[in-house]
């Protein structure tokens, strides 16, 4: 009976095996059978809205550098030696005042002599013109001494000059650089003596491309960023757009003017420039609808429950949000969250609504 007893429960045992060996490769197979494609085809929950056209108030931006309103490079016009230097280096100077003398010791001694000499000569002519009066001489004689006199008077006028040259003056009102000579210096004509700035204004030029021209004159507001005062905005104007473009950049210099009466700003800082352009209307869609990968910038329009993936031109940004120039119109359907999980072709369904069960099909 023991012996019975124990085929009896091992039968069983080996029914109940199989039973379930055979319960397991169905629910394999049904798993085969449905395929990793089965699983995706539940549609994705997104979050979508409908593109319209907004008010848009964007900014220009561009880079620039500053220059000076007025700006030269002081040199020498003449070989000479120095013989006293009048400013110190960042000296604040009128106009005319004077920077550099060059001596000029042999030019001083030859005009003396030519003053000297010209002075004889026009008492030699009132002598000949007196007695050419009387007709006691030809009048030839006269114009002769006449020539000599003039000759004398010219190259006399021409060392006036050079000595001028002596002298270097500030052309202009502004700001001396560092200074570049000493007293006893030869300078050469060339030779760099100092810089002169006027900072009481200065103006940045910067790049527009032709495509953001429209709207864009004289007279516009212009806001400046340094990274040389971090926390100070300075305030500006266009003051002209140029009349050519730059063939190779297909973009214009637009040039704008800064008040500059404290000199912060000096020349050759690189400044962010903001330009404030009018309100228009615009199709503007949240910054985070938007994927970047490498150079491809897109959205994902929704088309008949589905993702599809539309290419964008990008025109502007503002925190929270981007103005779209080209590839969707006001009306399209985009994804706004859960871009992440998209690809082309994917069923999409609004978050929050329950999916589409398939056993009630």
């Amino acid at each position: 009976m023991q012996t019975k007893s124990r085929w009896r429960s091992r039968r069983i045992f080996m029914f109940l095996t199989a039973a379930l060996l055979a319960t397991t490769v169905t629910a394999c197979k049904k798993s085969t059978s449905e395929g990793p494609g089965k699983r995706d085809s539940a549609p994705i929950g997104v979050v979508s809205e409908t593109v319209r056209a907004q008010p848009w108030l964007d900014t220009l931006q561009a880079l620039g550098t500053v220059k000076a309103h007025e700006s030269i490079t002081v040199t020498a016009k003449v070989s000479e030696v120095v013989s006293a230097v009048h400013f110190e280096s960042g000296q604040s100077l009128r106009r005319g005042a004077p920077l550099v003398t060059l001596t000029g010791e042999q030019q001083r001694t030859a005009l003396a002599a030519l003053e000297a000499q010209a002075d004889d000569a026009e008492k030699n002519y009132q002598r000949l013109a007196a007695l050419g009066q009387q007709q006691l001489i030809a009048r030839a004689t006269i114009d002769a001494q006449k020539a000599s006199r003039d000759a004398l008077r010219a190259q006399a006028a021409t060392i006036r000059a050079n000595l001028s040259d002596r002298v270097i003056r500030a052309p202009f009102a502004g700001v001396t650089g560092l200074r570049e000579v000493s007293p006893g210096a030869l300078v050469t004509p060339g030779t760099v003596i100092t810089t002169l700035d006027d900072l009481s204004s200065v103006y940045v030029d910067f790049p527009v491309p032709e495509t953001e021209l429209s709207g864009l004159g004289a007279g516009q507001a212009v806001e400046g960023r340094t990274a040389g005062w971090p926390d100070r905005v300075f305030n500006g104007t266009v003051s002209v757009v140029a009349s050519r473009l730059d063939v190779a950049s297909r973009a214009a210099t637009v040039r704008a003017n800064f008040p500059n009466s404290d000199r912060a700003l000096k020349p050759g800082m690189l400044v962010e420039v903001r330009v404030a352009r009018g309100e228009r209307p615009a199709i503007v869609v949240p910054e985070i609808s938007v994927m970047q990968v490498g150079d491809e910038t897109y959205v994902w329009k929704v088309v008949g429950g589905a993702a599809v993936k539309a290419p964008i031109v990008v025109g502007g940004r503002i925190p929270g949000k981007v103005q779209v120039k080209e590839g969707i119109e006001a009306g399209d359907t985009i994804v706004v969250e859960g871009v992440g999980k998209l690809k082309a072709g994917a069923k999409v369904r609004e978050a929050g609504q329950p999916a589409a069960n398939p056993q009630a099909r």
